[in-house]
């Protein structure tokens, strides 16, 4: 194993320099910096976690807390994007990515974090009421919530009023005033896409009609097309149909085939996140594209030891 001495011998330097040009200290000129970084590389240098671990007092290592209530796991259309992109840029920034849960060792979600000695956690996707969510986020590791707000944690949170709101301005625009919205389990996600859509159809002067808003969950296509169906049946039915992801539209769309109407013919329908599967489909589903990309990066940025200037950051 190539060690720090190694490469001081082969550029002929200290090891105290080669460590500050690893580590980007200020001290060290960029041409010796490039000389030990290039020389690192040819021999496979590789630094000891444990070592940088009892130096710094940190582990370069961040939790990621994802519990999807439809067991999906990464398989989730949405939140395996905004994921993907969170790994991409902690690994860019030489962090390790761990993902916690609370059956290893019978352990709750903060001593499976402690015994896995992570520098801090993102967590998306959870029921943010369950206890041990709760004391996890209100214990000394620092964390980061995705589409919730706590009062002492940072928050990455999508627009979601902003979203319903251009979506409903957009099928308002197109001619529609009877719109319904089948919208997902009660989270703040939903309720501020809830109320934006109340409130746009206020605004827009549009008749609200509280029986084409209904309670159905997430990524759930049978729920979705069995309310689209309650719907169709309705003496007035919906000229548009609102629905809280693009994979829960696809079961309104079936629904809408079975009772023999044709889209946007009969009648039209509407996604939201803008997965790439909205797009294959024929008709293309209109949907509300999520920057899920970004989500996760600002997300890998505020961990420890990344820039981080807001508390919370809309997207």
């Amino acid at each position: 194993m190539v060690s720090l001495k190694d490469i001081a011998d082969k550029c002929n330097v200290s090891v105290a320099t080669v460590s500050k040009a690893l580590n980007d200290h200020s001290d060290i000129g960029p041409a010796t910096k490039k000389r030990v970084r290039e020389t690192a590389e040819k021999y496979g240098y590789h630094p000891n976690g444990s070592a940088r671990a009892l130096k710094t007092k940190r582990t370069y290592n961040i939790g990621v807390l994802f519990v999807d209530e439809g067991r999906s796991g990464l398989t989730h259309d949405y939140f395996a994007r905004v994921l993907d992109s969170f790994k991409r840029v902690s690994e860019e920034w030489g962090y390790d990515i761990t993902f916690i849960n609370a059956t290893s060792h019978n352990m709750t979600y903060l001593d499976h974090s402690r015994y896995r000695g992570v520098d801090g956690i993102v967590i998306a996707c959870v029921d943010f009421n369950d206890r041990d969510v709760i004391d996890l986020i209100n214990s000394d590791i620092p964390v980061v919530t995705i589409d919730h707000v706590f009062d002492n944690r940072i928050a990455v949170v999508s627009d979601n009023i902003g979203g319903m709101r251009d979506l409903v301005e957009y099928v308002h625009s197109m001619g529609h005033e009877r719109i319904a919205y089948i919208h997902g389990d009660d989270t703040a996600v939903t309720r501020n896409r809830v109320a934006s859509f109340y409130n746009t159809l206020q605004r827009l002067g549009i008749k609200i009609d509280d029986n084409y808003t209904i309670a159905s969950a997430y990524r759930n296509p049978k729920l979705a097309a069995k309310y689209t169906k309650q719907l169709l049946n309705m003496r007035k039915r919906p000229t548009c149909i609102l629905y809280p992801d693009d994979y829960s539209a696809i079961g309104g769309l079936n629904a809408i085939e079975e009772a023999g109407l044709s889209v946007p013919d009969d009648i039209s329908v509407v996604g939201y996140d803008g997965l790439y599967v909205s797009q294959i489909l024929y008709p293309k589903l209109t949907t509300y594209e999520q920057n899920s990309e970004e989500i996760g990066r600002v997300a890998a940025q505020s961990q420890p030891g990344l820039r981080s200037e807001e508390h919370t950051s809309e997207l």
